[in-house]
């Protein structure tokens, strides 16, 4: 394969960012482009003065806050860069006289000592519950310097939010989406878009301090302060406070979705929640935006909590093996965000898990339409397009649910369990698609026959089951798609050993989160709509890691691939040779690695069936050069990877409209794209299929 490298022009986009004002936020009704016009901004300051005449008394405090570690230096995760270019942990600025420090913390701890209670008078900052309103004030600063803001929490104050950062635990620790941050770790990306359940960070108790806490947290305050904002702080130390330090962050990933006029207000408040939106801390401008209590954030239900703490038990118990968990359950019952919390909470006590992919239209790591097998070390704290990444092991199936080929699906998964070490003593999570019922429950008894499951987790929602009770029961006499009573378990499948059938543990989960059962109404929240922003995250790998300029996708290198060197295969229809270069002009096509050696008579290789192969990646065929014979290919895999594939493979996953009627640059009439369509012809609209009924793919020879 040859490619030409362009050279990326460098340069400096500031990131959109929320005005940071001092005033009430206003009361009218406002839209989300008035939050950046000063006439709206200048009358919420003046209707703040008008209204508040003195400030607020503040909460003595009878103990010393708690030490902190000596080493606060954290690497950030690659792949993305920091709006500044200081590295985390230094500063800018000289550092005041140390003694002169010591000396005004002594005046205040005796000032506090010397009253022997705490005030009750004034503005409780200190207790349980979402930080809002007059807290921030209180209990934020920000170095616009080092366009940084650090908040100090106590135990069970929590903070809800939509927008993104970089988070930091300075001091104590805090919880987020079940993972904990601990002082001295390193930073963690958070994002907290619209199209999804709003991210809270919630501070923890801390462990025991020594007695020089005192002057570990005012050296904080220190290294990432001026001197006033940190005498104001350091009257909000605790004995359990916990200090954490945002930063604004801007990577590939935003930068590309932004230049979608559709993602612009991506991590912005829906306009449906714009009066909850609190628009005048010390956090705005740092792309945070905190939300008010009439904005619940992510709600779990006790037997959630109760399943989680189970599953974690027994990871951390002294189980046969290692635990293998199957989630299961209908559409739109919270499956996905059940599954980051479980990995999330086994982070804390692993260093990393396994995690199986079978939920074909709502990819965790991965565009959709793939199968997967995934090793996970880091938390997940945002949706999946906000961790796009390559699995361990990938198969491409082409669609977004199984329906037309059963067998292809279920051999798919076999094979990816095929290649993972037995030996591995990490957990499993094994992810399930949201079709519980006729074929697509079948399919749930074989997958439980298939692998060695130690925990069946069922979430249901209502008080109603939407299916039966997948029980060890239950599963001696029901019929799946491949087997049948009496049931086969994995070691059977896979070495033909007649061992008696593996007992596991039913946990049945009530979702109880608002809308539950119902897809979301509000824009981006749509099935399809989030498997385009995973697609978009994918292709985002395309551009420069350093700050710039987008460059859209018709503007980069791409690839030239001989005809003769690759199969090319359309895997979920049927198309006539003469046609297939039509189809699959123009599409994504997954990057796969046959087994067999492709040989060719001097023209273009293709295939007549679907293969189950492995799949190391997605590409853009953005052209077909019939006269030189070559695909010409956009693709961030790595060239030392693309010298194994041999086959392009079509499915029915189709590149996001916006790519390529919304990008810059575009001149004249745009491409592969047509306005004389009329959806009155009949086949001219989407094909709905009923998967009630029994079809020639669904039948067993």
């Amino acid at each position: 394969m040859k490619v030409k490298k362009n050279t990326q022009p460098k340069g400096h986009t500031k990131s959109q960012k929320w005005k940071d004002v001092r005033g009430k936020r206003c009361r009218a009704p406002i839209t989300s482009s008035d939050l950046k016009s000063s006439p709206v901004m200048a009358q919420m300051v003046q209707e703040h003065q008008a209204s508040v005449n003195r400030k607020p008394t503040v909460k003595r405090l009878m103990k010393k806050p708690k030490p902190v570690s000596d080493s606060k230096k954290s690497s950030l995760q690659a792949g993305f860069k920091k709006s500044d270019l200081r590295a985390n942990g230094n500063s800018l600025f000289e550092m005041d006289n140390e003694l002169d420090d010591l000396e005004e913390w002594k005046e205040y701890s005796q000032s506090i000592c010397g009253n022997g209670m705490e005030s009750s008078g004034g503005t409780d900052d200190g207790s349980p519950g979402r930080l809002e309103g007059e807290a921030l004030h209180l209990c934020a600063e920000r170095d616009d310097r080092q366009n940084h803001a650090v908040l100090v929490m106590q135990k069970d104050q929590t903070l809800c939010f939509y927008g993104k950062c970089l988070l930091t635990c300075l001091y104590g620790r805090v919880e987020v989406m079940g993972f904990t941050i601990d002082e001295g770790q390193e930073s963690y990306p958070l994002f907290s878009p619209a199209s999804h359940c709003p991210l809270t960070i919630r501070a923890l108790q801390t462990c025991s301090h020594a007695s020089n806490g005192s002057t570990e947290a005012s050296r904080i305050f220190q290294k990432y302060l001026p001197s006033a904002s940190k005498k104001r702080l350091l009257k909000r130390i605790r004995s359990n406070s916990s200090i954490i330090l945002l930063e604004p962050m801007e990577m590939p990933l935003t930068r590309f979705l932004s230049s979608f006029p559709d993602f612009s207000e991506l991590f912005n408040p829906p306009a449906c929640e714009l009066m909850s939106a609190v628009l005048d801390t010390p956090l705005n401008g740092l792309g945070v935006i905190p939300l008010a209590s009439t904005i619940k954030g992510l709600s779990m239900s006790k037997s959630c909590r109760d399943a989680l703490m189970t599953v974690v038990s027994a990871c951390r118990g002294d189980m046969d093996g290692c635990a293998v968990i199957f989630v299961c359950g209908t559409k739109n019952v919270g499956k996905s965000t059940f599954i980051r919390a479980l990995i999330n909470t086994l982070l804390n006590h692993t260093t990393g898990l396994d995690y199986l992919e079978g939920d074909l239209g709502q990819t965790e790591f991965t565009p959709a339409g793939c199968l997967s097998l995934s090793t996970v070390t880091e938390p997940l704290l945002g949706p999946p397009f906000t961790h796009q990444r390559t699995p361990d092991h990938m198969i491409y199936y082409g669609q977004s649910s199984c329906e037309s080929d059963l067998e292809r699906y279920l051999e798919s998964l076999k094979s990816l369990w095929r290649r993972r070490s037995q030996s591995r003593e990490t957990p499993v999570i094994i992810n399930t698609m949201g079709w519980v019922k006729g074929f697509g429950f079948q399919l749930l008894v074989d997958l439980i026959r298939f692998f060695p499951v130690s925990h069946v987790i069922q979430l249901n929602h209502s008080g109603v089951s939407q299916c039966p009770a997948l029980t060890p029961e239950f599963l001696r006499t029901a019929h799946g798609y491949q087997t049948h009573p009496p049931a086969q378990t994995a070691l059977d499948e896979f070495t033909e050993s007649h061992n008696p059938p593996r007992s596991y543990s039913h946990l049945d989960v009530q979702s109880e989160f608002q809308g539950v059962g119902r897809q979301g109404t509000s824009k981006h929240q749509r099935s399809n709509e989030t498997r385009e922003l995973s697609l978009l995250a994918y292709l985002s790998q395309l551009q420069s890691p350093d700050p710039g300029l987008v460059k859209p996708l018709h503007c980069l290198t791409p690839y030239q691939v001989p005809h003769t060197a690759v199969a090319l295969g359309v895997i979920h229809c049927d198309v006539v040779p003469n046609h297939m270069f039509y189809a699959a002009n123009a599409s994504l096509v997954a990057l796969c690695c046959l087994a067999e050696k492709v040989t060719s008579r001097g023209g273009p290789v293709l295939l007549s069936q679907a293969p189950i192969c492995p799949c190391v990646g997605f590409g853009v065929l953005r052209g077909i050069d019939m006269e030189r014979g070559l695909y010409l290919l956009l693709t961030p895999v790595d060239p030392s990877i693309l010298r194994k594939v041999n086959c392009l493979l079509l499915g029915a996953i189709s590149l996001p409209p916006c790519i390529l009627t919304s990008q810059d640059g575009l001149k004249g009439e745009t491409p592969y794209v047509t306005k004389d369509y009329s959806f009155d012809l009949s086949g001219a609209g989407k094909l709905r299929v009923f998967k009630g009924l029994s079809r020639p793919s669904h039948t067993r020879m």
